[in-house]
């Protein structure tokens, strides 16, 4: 067994700590994230709708998610990234 879970195995009351590990802080540790795994599924979730109504508008969701990816960016790394395209572009006599 690891040693992880050996400590917690040994461990025989709510607020024990055995091996450096204090269970009661690593459940709380676990039941947080679990928490905000389910607030996340549920964000998640809403944002499918959002997507799935501009769908039914007639918007294309692909370029919704990369204005979204882009507004996310710094100006000038975005203006880096549009430059390095237009040069490979070029480059492959696409542009």
């Amino acid at each position: 067994m690891a040693d992880g879970a050996a400590a917690l195995a040994d461990t025989s009351s709510a607020g024990a700590v055995t091996g450096g590990v204090a269970a009661e802080r690593l459940r709380s540790f676990l039941e947080r994230i679990e928490r905000l795994e389910e607030d996340k599924q549920a964000i998640m979730g809403d944002m499918k709708e959002v997507y799935a109504e501009a769908k039914g508008e007639g918007y294309d969701t692909k370029i919704i998610r990369q204005i979204i990816r882009l507004r996310k960016m710094d100006r000038a790394e975005r203006q880096e990234q549009e430059a390095l395209l237009d040069l490979y572009l070029s480059a492959l006599g696409e542009a």
